[in-house]
């Protein structure tokens, strides 16, 4: 599964029709929406679909047509992320219409194609499955932690320093079993974030 940061956007021309499409990150997607609304006042339609893994690793999807006939816009961008495997991510198209229809089949291959050219056009990361751990260990220990957590791809978020060190952690699992087994006994305890 891939996924992108940052916001990249691109337009395709059809017959007067302009369409205007955003590909971002669906923590962007709510603000971005209202924020292209209100720049973009006189756009017909704001086709939208996004999918993301919920709390249970599990893929949400969903499209809207914006008034758009039913299943011309919003479920052919839907499918493009799908093929493409793109996960948390979303597609904004706003559409200006420029007079002339482009009937039902028209509209799926513009909104397809204004999708696919903003894929294309943006740079796409590899989704890794990761998990957070807060550890508790000697303050003693902290350079040694530091050190593993660098060797072994591991993130630290948040670092606290009360009775002892703590850290919030983040990487895959195969990458905290290593780091787990390399310092088993340094750490006083573990526990889900």
């Amino acid at each position: 599964m891939k996924y992108v940061s940052d916001i990249v956007t691109n337009t395709l021309e059809i017959k007067q029709s302009k369409f205007i499409s955003y590909l971002l990150s669906y923590t962007l997607y709510k603000d971005t929406l209202s924020s292209l609304k209100e720049q973009h006042p006189k756009a017909r339609h704001f086709v939208v679909a996004y999918r993301y893994l919920n709390e249970y690793n599990q893929i949400v999807e969903y499209s809207s047509d914006d008034g758009e006939p039913k299943g011309t816009s919003g479920k052919p961008t839907l499918m493009v992320l799908q093929g493409t495997n793109l996960i948390n991510s979303a597609i904004i198209t706003i559409r200006y219409f420029g007079g002339t229809k482009l009937g039902t089949g028209g509209l799926v291959r513009a909104y397809s194609d204004a999708t696919n050219l903003v894929i294309n056009k943006a740079e796409l990361m590899e989704y890794k499955d990761e998990i957070f751990k807060t550890i508790v260990f000697s303050y003693s220990d902290i350079g040694k932690v530091e050190y593993e957590c660098s060797k072994n791809a591991i993130n630290i978020v948040n670092k606290e320093f009360l009775n002892a060190a703590k850290f919030e952690i983040k990487a895959t699992k195969e990458s905290l079993e290593i780091f787990f087994t390399k310092l088993s006994r340094i750490i006083t305890e573990v526990s889900l974030t």
